[in-house]
């Protein structure tokens, strides 16, 4: 017999953004440290630099990928568009506009491969993890 252990507004917030956080929890939660710009440095475009950073930070803060990876609050885009220097936070709308470019930077499989031969370890430093506890969390239409 199935047991629910989340109640339904806790099932449809888990994974989410919070609708705004505050500069402390920017800076815990989201602070791009040197091995994140090492990994983010080589792309090319500012709107691919941000999108990168943000789907990094999705899947350390959420625990997972957003379906949609601009589904994420401006105050957060702006934050990691601060911190990588990008003039234009509203390039990121970009980011989306190529498939692939969004697949390949998420390590989803972009034709036929296994995920475990192409998807980066995105957790491998010392904060990853899912985020603050569910009860924490908002719902996830922040777009930015």
């Amino acid at each position: 017999m199935p047991v629910e252990f989340l109640s339904d507004d806790q099932a449809s917030a888990y994974g989410c953004f919070t609708s705004g956080f505050t500069r402390a929890e920017l800076e815990r939660y989201f602070f791009l440290d040197d091995v994140d710009r090492g990994l983010i440095e080589p792309k090319r475009r500012d709107h691919n630099k941000l999108g990168f950073a943000v789907q990094l930070s999705t899947v350390r803060y959420a625990g997972r990928f957003l379906d949609d990876p601009l589904d994420v609050p401006a105050q957060l885009v702006e934050y990691l568009a601060e911190q990588l220097g990008v003039a234009d936070p509203s390039c990121l709308k970009s980011y989306s506009e190529r498939d692939k470019t969004r697949l390949e930077q998420s390590g989803r499989p972009t034709d036929g491969r296994s995920s475990s031969t192409s998807r980066p370890n995105w957790a491998s430093g010392s904060r990853a993890g899912p985020g603050p506890p569910a009860k924490d969390r908002r719902r996830c239409s922040t777009r930015a």
